[in-house]
């Protein structure tokens, strides 16, 4: 009997790599970033993504719009959002086009705390992400993971 073969990556084939690289890097860099906003700031992952979101809006947005853009479900935007206007993260207001709307945006400390998140965020990712990859880099995925999520 033979000895068995050492199981390695270049056994699979590339579309196997692919996807298992984008799980890979998924799950590595979330852990890694959820696990430093845990730890200095008690911030879950799930509220910084929202936080992210709010961040970059110079005006209010929709519940719903806000949801589209994030990679939580419908209940888990809701139960975030309660989270964070409970914490005075983040601000609630009617929407101007639909009375029955809730418009979101972030508050002082809102943004105080997500810019101190979001420190502690890039500083996580240096390594292993931002630090390695190049402009160049980055843009690819950019483009990549643009045109998996038209798919």
């Amino acid at each position: 009997m033979s000895p068995a073969k050492q199981l390695g990556e270049s056994d699979l084939p590339p579309e196997d790599l692919a996807f298992y690289g984008l799980v890979w890097a998924g799950n590595t860099l979330g852990q890694r970033v959820g696990r430093e906003l845990m730890r200095h700031h008690g911030l879950p992952l799930s509220w910084f993504e929202v936080l992210l979101w709010l961040s970059y809006q110079d005006a209010p947005v929709s519940v719903s719009d806000l949801g589209s853009c994030t990679m939580l479900s419908r209940s888990q935007v809701s139960r975030v959002v309660d989270a964070l206007h409970e914490r005075g993260l983040i601000e609630r207001g009617r929407s101007q086009n639909d009375a029955r709307s809730a418009e979101l945006a972030l508050t002082a400390k809102g943004r105080t705390a997500f810019g101190e998140a979001d420190a502690t965020r890039r500083a996580a990712l240096d390594g292993a992400f931002t630090g390695t990859l190049d402009e160049d880099d980055l843009a690819s995925l950019v483009k990549i993971w643009g045109k998996l999520k038209d798919a």
